[in-house]
Order: C-alpha cells, then structure tokens, then sequence
C-alpha cells in the first residue's frame, strides 16, 4: 500500500516521509512545538510547500466570526497538516481535524503523532458534499 500512496498522493507520502524523519531524529517524548519547529526545517529542507500557523476563519450566517483556529500547516496548498505529541490520538483530536476541513474546503489532512514510540500518522478524507470522514490507517509497508 505504500507504493499506492506514493502514486495517489505523492504530496501526503511526502509529508509522511519529512515527519518520519524528524522522529527518527528527535524520537518521543518531546513537546508538540519542538515537532512542530523540526518539521518546519524538514519540509524546508525537502522543498515541500508550506504555510505554517495557518490562519483559518469561521464564518458564519454571512459574517466572520472573531474566533479563529490555526493549522499547524497547509502544505501543498491543499494538504492541512496537525502535529501532536499524545499517547494516543482520540476523538477529539480527529473532530478538531474534522472542523479545520470544513471551514477551509480542503478535503485531505493528516493528523501526525509523535507521542509514541514510532511516529503514527492516520490520513482523512473529508467529502464536503456528504459530509463524510474516510480516516485511513497507515499502509504497514510504508518506508521512506
């Protein structure tokens, strides 16, 4: 499966590729910001395109409502990308993910966490017309 993702999506491969890295590099145990920073210099490195901090509005009945949210990144321009550093991923951090989606339009997203002892990564699919979430569990011959 992981020679189908890297043809179907090279842009999500590569961002898994980048964040494998730099918890190879950096392993677990460290803050989510620290993640966040390394995989800023990493995507750098790699050329991937990024928006880091990405400021996303919510609109509302025709206005803009003062709230925002912020991404950690958008890559690609179309890739929105969380960073967290949790035991576990749980639904709250898979609705987080789910409201970024729909406020910005954009239908992909991964949701890495380097709070384990292997990085494990989930990649959504979101469907704006039907409103549905595909999250699809990472291929087990994934290798960079």
């Amino acid at each position: 499966m992981g020679e189908e993702l890297k043809e179907n999506d090279p842009e999500t491969y590569a961002v898994i590729g980048a964040a494998m890295e730099v918890h190879r590099e950096l392993r677990h145990g460290m803050a989510e910001a620290v993640y966040r920073d390394a995989l800023a210099v990493e995507c750098a490195m790699r050329k991937i395109p990024f928006e880091r901090e990405k400021r996303l509005s919510i609109l509302y009945k025709g206005g803009t409502l003062p709230t925002i949210y912020r991404a950690d990144f958008v890559c690609f321009g179309t890739l929105l990308v969380e960073c967290k550093s949790l035991p576990r991923i749980g639904s709250a951090e898979y609705s987080q993910v789910v409201n970024y989606l729909r406020i910005t339009n954009l239908t992909r997203a991964i949701v890495l966490n380097f709070g384990t002892f292997s990085l494990t990564y989930k990649r959504l699919i979101y469907d704006p017309a039907r409103s549905t979430l595909d999250i699809q569990p990472p291929p087990d011959d994934l290798s960079f």
